[in-house]
């Protein structure tokens, strides 16, 4: 008997459920699918029946794991039941496949993550699909866990060098799909750039047979392999090597046969009859074509092994050697499968889910995870009919980790085949799917009840503070490279790592070389503002790291519209230069800085600069409000507070500064408008001489010195001379992970929002937030919506901005700014739309 997984490596977070309705009932589509995206969205489907009719439709559900409840739910027009989905390596696009042989590709509409088309499909009449995938598009990466202490990325994350299924012209991949159908077709579609679909389809072999289990797998030469089943464990498993290539504009397939093999469970003499049927057949990832995962049942119990390709010599008759001394030397090879590994008798298994993660797999890596417990990635989950998860590492299939749902009876010390059935059947999961770090796993039972377990990174071994840490820090940073969504990495920080983690994240960053610094940039801020959400008392750096990313966008907007005066251009673009002068230029008079500078370059019509004057006070009144809130820093942390210490920022501030005077002289309308005491004062000079003076206090970040008294004095008399204005900082997120800390069982319905109010984090965090009924703010736009606004507005999945989702802006300059969210926020989290009474 294999050492019992550990209880504790699992545990359930959440579990989402349909509400009941009279008349009509969303219930548990058979076969039933789901499909999880790097985006951390997850696709689901279900049959809505409606009891009058007593008709049947196809949906399609789409949420987002951070607001669960917040389901789209799209009416997939699919005729017969949906056999398979599978997300494309962006996260952003999904395909759909039917038992009629129709195959749909759905996108967002205007980007919005609750809100999907389907645009392109293709079809192989009246014949259901069985396996479906995206073409491989030749990116692959490698996770070494034995250089997780390397300093640079590049050597953590090792690109993989790997072909594309099919290029276009100079190397870029070319987007499209592979399926195979019951009656053994394999059907490619390509997408041209123009939009159009080239659709060919051929028989994987010339006998075709029945195929009832299929799946695809990506060579790194560029090559597809397919495997197929007919469903009886006494024929043999049969692997197909596929080949797409373009023609005169038209798509070619060509096939052939790779080695095939039969289930050892067969060839058993004591098992020999006793799985007549394979349920599950699947690769063990879909560019690992050499090993593949196969599963016997009967009506009670099932039997898992795990194969693998490998090359094999021929042994040679002593004759040939005599006649032809060349063979003896060089042995001929040829490929052979051979069996891995494989389980005991087990429960039925009704679910297999297999890690994203492309952990590297060689003999020193998986000493080193085995040392450290560092497990993601070598995990597969194993859903059973009593209602049980295992999870078993994907070469020994040695178990790792159990969970026990309430319904499943945990074990006592007796085998389990002698277990007496319960009557009627379990709650069990009938689809699962791991998520792309492996530290969740989502399933949907056959109640149609959507269940989020978290996966201990060590499977539930107990490991010291720092191991753990380091253990979130290395997927934390794979995220960062890769730029996938990090939710699931988050349910496993507890409030008294957040700081360490923020600090570490920082230092592994600033280890990097400068060019992948400037890269990651943005999403290194979004990942510490998602880290600092998550204890009270990091709770007010969130706001600061919020408006980072909105200074960056802004600096980087408003220097892009300069524009050098002669064609023949320097070295140097306006904006680079205008930095370097701000920098060498200390002087603490504004004028005497601005005239170092082409006046100019900084010409621009007088539309686009009454157009930017939103952006400019913002600019303007984050100023003032930082350098009042300067002489009670040591008050409790309040949001800006990070600001008074960061050199690179406050430098960003002082040549927009700089800019934004030198544009007022064209335009004195543009200026940021302030409430004055006194008629005669130069807001503007007196702003930037004290901003000046704390810049140089913290210019170089390993030489920070404190401000001196009468910078703070000064300081002290700013409300008296101006009105310090009130900042509108962030919403608190509405999300679910916060409410997830104290590991209770959080129960939720699909199209109800939790009314549940989370921990005391936010009841600090609303000092500095909009009560409701107050006017409402387009947080990027940074224009007045109005107490009940009116415009239709979309809201992030991570931060929880908001901005109309129409401009209401036709002026070029505008746009520029507004390209620059028009597909993510500025925190690289989703849209979605908003209801209208976002009130």
């Amino acid at each position: 008997v294999p050492p019992r997984g550990r209880a504790g490596g699992m545990d359930l977070a959440y579990v989402c459920e349909w509400e009941k309705k009279p008349k009509s009932n969303h219930c548990p589509s058979i076969p039933l699918v789901c499909a999880w995206s790097c985006r951390n969205l997850i696709a689901f489907t279900t049959d809505l029946r409606n009891e009058e009719e007593k008709d049947l439709t196809h949906m399609v559900h789409i949420i987002d794991t951070e607001h669960p409840w917040d389901v789209y739910s799209v009416n997939s027009g699919h005729t017969e039941v949906i056999t398979c989905l599978e997300w494309d390596q962006s996260g952003s696009r999904l395909l759909s496949a039917d038992a009629d042989g129709h195959i749909k590709c759905w996108s967002m509409t205007d980007h919005l993550a609750n809100s999907w088309e389907n645009t392109v499909g293709s079809v192989v009449e009246g014949d259901p699909v069985v396996a479906l995938s995206w073409l491989h598009n030749g990116v692959k990466l490698a996770l070494h866990v034995e250089k997780s202490g390397a300093s640079n990325f590049g050597e953590k994350f090792s690109r993989v060098k790997f072909s594309p299924s099919l290029t276009l012209f100079g190397g870029k991949p070319m987007e499209g799909w592979i399926a195979v159908t019951i009656s053994g077709l394999v059907t490619v579609s390509l997408l041209k750039p123009n939009g159009q679909v080239l659709t060919a389809t051929e028989s994987l072999c010339r006998l075709r047979c029945r195929v009832a289990l299929a799946d695809v797998a990506f060579t790194g030469g560029g090559n597809i392999v397919v495997a197929t089943s007919d469903g009886s464990s006494t024929s043999p498993v049969q692997f197909y090597k596929v080949c797409v290539s373009v023609v005169n504009e038209k798509c070619k397939i060509d096939t052939e046969i790779l080695p095939s093999l039969f289930m050892r469970c067969t060839t058993d003499p004591v098992r020999k009859d006793k799985y007549p049927a394979i349920t599950h057949l699947k690769f063990l990832a879909r560019d690992m074509s050499e090993q593949v995962l196969l599963c016997a049942s009967n009506q009670n119990n099932s039997i898992v092994e795990c194969w693998s390709l490998r090359k094999e010599g021929l042994p040679v008759n002593n004759i040939f050697q005599q006649i032809s001394p060349v063979v003896g030397d060089k042995q001929p090879m040829i490929l052979k499968w051979r069996i891995l590994s494989a389980t005991n008798d087990l429960d039925r298994v009704s679910a297999v889910a297999l890690p994203k993660l492309p952990i590297s797999l060689t003999n020193t890596d998986l000493k080193v995870a085995n040392d450290t417990k560092f497990f993601p990635g070598l995990g597969l989950a194993l859903a059973f009919h009593d209602g049980s998860v295992h999870i078993v590492h994907r070469l020994s299939l040695q178990m790792m980790a159990v969970f026990y749902s309430s319904s499943s009876q945990r074990p006592v010390d007796e085998p389990a085949l002698k277990r007496p059935r319960t009557a009627g059947p379990l709650v069990h999961f009938k689809a699962m799917q791991l998520s792309w770090t492996s530290l969740a796993l989502a399933g949907v039972d056959s109640h149609g009840k959507l269940s989020m377990l978290r996966i201990s990174p060590s499977m539930g071994h107990v490991l010291d503070m720092n191991m753990s840490l380091r253990h979130l820090l290395f997927l934390l940073e794979y995220c960062m490279v890769t730029g996938y969504d990090w939710w699931d990495i988050l349910l496993h920080v507890q409030p008294s790592m957040v700081q360490n983690l923020v600090e570490k994240l920082h230092e592994e960053y600033m280890r990097q070389n400068a060019a992948l610094q400037q890269v990651l940039s943005t999403r290194i801020v979004a990942m510490k503002a998602s880290l600092c959400k998550l204890s009270s008392s990091t709770i007010a750096r969130v706001c600061d790291y919020h408006a980072k990313l909105f200074l960056i966008a802004i600096s980087c907007t408003l220097k892009s519209l300069l524009r050098p005066h002669f064609l023949n251009t320097p070295d140097k673009s306006p904006g680079d230069r205008l930095t370097e002068i701000c920098s060498k230029i200390t002087d603490v008079d504004i004028d005497k800085v601005m005239i170092n500078l082409k006046t100019e370059e900084f010409v621009l019509e007088m539309t686009t600069l009454q157009s930017l004057q939103q952006l400019i006070q913002w600019v303007g009144d984050f100023v003032l409000y930082l350098l009042a809130s300067l002489p009670n820093q040591g008050s409790p942390v309040r949001p800006g507070h990070s600001f008074l210490r960061d050199g690179a920022s406050l430098g960003m501030f002082r040549e927009l500064m700089v800019v934004i005077r030198i544009w007022g002289l064209l335009k004195p309308s543009c200026l940021p408008v302030y409430t004055a005491t006194s008629d005669t004062q130069d807001s503007m000079s007196l702003l930037f001489r004290l901003l000046t003076k704390l810049w140089l206090c913290c210019r170089e970040e390993n030489h920070i010195t404190e401000p001196d008294d009468a910078l703070i004095d000064e300081c002290c008399l700013l409300p008296s001379q101006l009105l310090i204005p009130n900042i509108d900082w962030l919403p608190i997120n509405d999300g679910i992970i916060s409410k997830l800390q104290n590991k209770q069982l959080v129960r939720l319905q699909f199209g109800k929002a939790p009314g549940l109010v989370g921990h005391t984090v936010s009841s600090q965090f609303d000092a500095f937030v909009r009560a409701p009924g107050q006017p409402k703010i387009d947080h990027l736009r940074r224009l007045h919506l109005g107490a009940y606004p009116t415009e239709e507005c979309k809201s992030c999945t991570r931060c929880g901005c908001v901005t109309m989702l129409k401009s209401p802006n036709k002026v070029t300059a505008v746009k520029q700014w507004e390209q620059r969210w028009i597909k993510n926020c500025l925190c690289g989290g989703l849209w979605r739309k908003m209801p209208l009474s976002y009130s």
